[in-house]
């Protein structure tokens, strides 16, 4: 049996860029097996699989090379701009059911694509001395006034602040300890972060999950939506009632990647969750199952 994946690059700064993810339509027929699969065959991070739904107007599930996850930001972003190019959506607002729930996306007419995510949930917060160890920096290198804490909107990441960009950038990460801590937690993985002085709320990132086979991420749309409610939750964006924030990813793997996240703030509750960007390098290919 021959599938058709497309093949796609979100978040992606430049061509040949950002996050490859890959999309399979019409996945109504496949079964749990075959998708994981398929899904190991692509080897990018995460594919998605669109099918039916009785909720929404499509039905989206995600694998990596290994696991079934229960969101993913960047294959979401990719699956939509690869409908709108297809000509299978127009500009517009549409509905998407998936394991963490029932989400918005919403299309421009340029196709930039904005995806809602779920509302945070903030809970263990993880030792540094662990952290620090697994990524082979020393504890002193965290920062002290922000927690290394697992924040989820809707898929659990233990977020590490560290001081500044040459530590994110010199980090040397254990993926066993990085894998044992991870599964201690729950988590798909870290989260690493620091935060640069600028007008725009820029923030520079590095993600690793090695549990579910990733051992570097080039763009994570969750774990990005997680850190703006986090950096929120901590004082770090005002007290405005729209936030919008910018994440860089991807240097360090040659793939930069830009990651946009924007805030809805009600009576100094985050009230809406909203991540998105862009894709390029639409391909397809066949793989034989």
């Amino acid at each position: 049996m021959k599938i058709n994946v497309y093949t796609i690059n979100a978040f992606a700064k430049t061509s040949q860029v950002g996050n490859p993810a890959g999309i399979v339509f019409d996945a109504d027929f496949l079964s749990d097996e075959e998708m994981k699969n398929i899904a190991a065959a692509v080897g990018f991070s995460e594919t998605a699989f669109v099918s039916h739904s009785a909720i929404a107007d499509f039905k989206l599930r995600f694998f990596t090379p290994s696991e079934e996850v229960d969101l993913c930001g960047h294959a979401t972003i990719g699956t939509f701009f690869t409908m709108f190019t297809l000509g299978r959506i127009k500009p517009g607002s549409y509905t998407q059911e998936t394991k963490a729930g029932l989400l918005e996306i919403t299309i421009e007419g340029d196709g930039f694509v904005m995806m809602e995510q779920s509302a945070p949930v903030f809970s263990e917060i993880a030792p540094n001395d662990d952290i620090a160890q697994s990524l082979g920096i020393d504890p002193a290198q965290i920062c002290t006034d922000l927690p290394v804490q697992v924040v989820s909107t809707g898929l659990r990441d233990v977020l590490v602040p560290v001081q500044n960009k040459v530590i994110l950038n010199s980090l040397h990460p254990d993926m066993q300890k990085i894998e044992q801590i991870s599964r201690r937690f729950d988590t798909i993985g870290y989260h690493v972060f620091c935060l640069e002085p600028s007008a725009d709320n820029t923030v520079f990132c590095r993600n690793f999950a090695p549990l579910y086979g990733i051992p570097e991420e080039a763009a994570t749309g969750t774990s990005n939506g997680a850190l703006a409610c986090y950096l929120y939750q901590y004082g770090k964006l005002g007290k405005a009632q729209e936030v919008n924030m910018i994440f860089n990813q991807g240097d360090a793997m040659e793939r930069p990647s830009e990651i946009r996240a924007s805030l809805s703030i009600r009576e100094n509750e985050i009230s809406a969750v909203r991540v998105g960007g862009r894709a390029l390098d639409l391909s397809l290919v066949e793989i034989e199952q």
